[in-house]
């Protein structure tokens, strides 16, 4: 890094850095490494006011009290997003779906999609998991080179919820790609490079669901299995959803469980690249995959940020905030919080105790989780085990956003 590396800055500098700092205009470096403008926030305004009167919280106790009191913290978005992205399909999509939703919707949108990923389902899940993974690591291997991204960690989550909806494997296609179109327009600010995509995205992904929806309809699937079954029929008390809450959720865990799920994977084998202790120290132990894992997802979480909305007068560190008040949590900065986690910014992975916050807290926490472990543990594990000395065969390609963390190219020789 320059001369401009937070690293290096004195307290004043680091200071007037968290001060001016701003989520539509990054300093220079931010893609690249967050984790010292999170640090000088932290440290100097833990509760710093972003333009037009936001708040961004980074110190993880603010955090977590903010995810375990959603009656004062809403996740409502309709204010938010109506003036995010107007009367449109994205605002459908986002102000349906399970997220960004409160009791009692949320509530019963949550127990619906949960009957389908119980610790009984997620279990019956691995042996098609590691068929998948291994399926992979065969083709990789033949061409002797791959792209960490392309080639492996974007693959799996798409065939693991492909399978989770029941869509037909010659129909999976186009998912990424709306998938990356709807998650990108949630960055901040509205600019119409990001909206417009998202839109078309909303509106195709649709589209295609209404005949899935139809077909499974007339050719239900095993409801504890199939989540899109599951959504249909409702639960046995006869609580059913709308079509336009069906079909948005089914946008809804894609979405959820597909970037974020690249992400750790990706990730966590570029971390084992710039920690080739940890690597070796994984590779003698293999028995740490799972905390290894926990490590790679409080380090380098693959969601950065979450948004809330004050429901009544709120107060952080000494000031009163109004009801209304936007609020943006840094998960990225509370999971590299010294206070829960010391020696934060180091990579341990035997690190215990570990509570990070990347699949938030509360009754929002991500219903999906087990299948993320579950993808990341397996996928990373056989990874290593199959290529022990992979190694950089050019440069890494982050993704511009600041919401979601994770890498758009990720070449490697396999050794």
């Amino acid at each position: 890094m320059g001369s401009g590396d937070p690293l290096r800055l004195g307290r004043h500098d680091a200071e007037a850095l968290a001060r001016a700092f701003d989520l539509e205009h990054l300093p220079p470096g931010f893609h690249a490494d967050p984790y010292p403008v999170y640090a000088a926030l932290r440290e100097h305004d833990p509760v710093h006011r972003l333009p037009g009167g936001r708040l961004l919280v980074t110190r993880y106790a603010d955090v977590e009290r903010i995810y375990k009191d959603p009656k004062t913290f809403s996740s409502d978005k309709v204010v938010e997003f109506g003036a995010k992205f107007g009367r449109s399909p994205l605002f459908e999509h986002h102000t349906t779906s399970l997220v960004f939703n409160d009791p009692p919707r949320h509530t019963r949108v949550r127990r619906i999609i949960a009957g389908a990923l119980t610790p009984r389902a997620v279990t019956a899940m691995e042996p098609g998991v590691v068929s998948l993974v291994d399926g992979l690591l065969d083709r990789t291997a033949e061409r002797g080179s791959a792209d960490l991204i392309e080639d492996f960690a974007a693959a799996i989550p798409i065939e693991v919820i492909g399978n989770l909806l029941g869509v037909p494997r010659d129909e999976r296609g186009p998912l990424r790609a709306w998938s990356l179109a709807i998650l990108g327009a949630l960055e901040p600010g509205s600019d119409p490079a990001r909206l417009d995509p998202g839109n078309c995205a909303v509106v195709e992904f649709l589209a295609y669901l209404e005949t899935l929806v139809a077909d499974r309809r007339r050719h239900p699937g095993d409801p504890d299995k199939d989540i899109l079954t599951r959504l249909i029929q409702g639960e046995a008390d006869g609580e059913r959803l709308s079509e336009k809450e069906l079909l948005q959720n089914c946008i809804f865990i894609l979405n959820a469980g597909h970037e974020t799920t690249t992400n750790l994977i990706g990730n966590g084998l570029q971390l084992l690249i710039e920690h080739p202790g940890e690597r070796a120290r994984l590779l003698r132990q293999p028995e740490l995959i799972r905390t290894a894992v926990e490590e790679m997802l409080r380090y380098e979480s693959s969601n950065q940020l979450g948004n809330r909305a004050a429901t009544c007068e709120v107060a952080f560190g000494g000031e009163r905030f109004a009801a209304g008040t936007q609020i943006t949590i840094c998960i990225g900065a509370a999971n590299r919080d010294p206070e829960p986690f010391p020696d934060p910014d180091r990579f341990d992975i035997a690190r215990q105790p570990n509570r990070h916050l990347a699949f938030a807290s509360g009754i929002h926490q991500c219903v999906g989780m087990a299948v993320a472990r579950l993808e990341g543990r397996v996928a990373i594990a056989r990874f290593l085990t199959r290529f022990p000395d992979y190694a950089p065969a050019g440069e890494p390609v982050r993704n511009p956003r600041v919401r979601f963390r994770g890498f758009a190219s990720l070449p490697v020789r396999l050794g």
